[in-house]
């Protein structure tokens, strides 16, 4: 009986890798390489000279009204837009402004800006940016 029992337990240690796997032999789901294991590249949509150089391009390219360079005018305007997957800028709105009109010049400068899509998943997609833009009219 000894015997018996010693053998049966050296028989189940050596076969238990095979009594893991399922029907036919073959691995658990652990053991398999995911044939969809791939890199996923995702990345928000930016502005290809850097953030600090639209910053600087808007603030001293703007056409700024005379009434908000006579008036001095300084501040941040914030605008909400979104960058479409060919790099154009599409629905750009007003969300905070410093008035004399400086909100509705910075955001003509920003119509004509192409910025670098987002990519989800491999994919250009839309994406909803918004952000706030330092103004000096002097």
């Amino acid at each position: 009986m000894k015997t018996f029992f010693l053998f049966s337990v050296s028989a189940a240690c050596f076969f238990s890798p095979f009594l893991w796997r399922g029907a036919g032999g073959e691995a658990s789901a652990q053991e398999k390489t995911d044939k969809q294991n791939m890199q996923v590249t995702t990345q928000d949509a930016f502005y290809p000279k850097g953030e600090q150089a639209l910053y600087t391009y808007i603030m001293y390219k703007t056409k700024y009204p005379q009434e908000a360079i006579v008036n001095y005018v300084t501040g941040n305007v914030e605008l909400s837009f979104d960058v479409m997957p060919d790099s154009s800028i599409k629905n750009v709105k007003i969300i905070s402004d410093v008035g004399y009109g400086v909100g509705n010049a910075v955001k003509k400068m920003v119509e004509q800006l192409k910025f670098a899509p987002a990519i989800q998943m491999g994919m250009k997609v839309k994406m909803n940016l918004i952000m706030d833009f330092p103004v000096k009219a002097h």
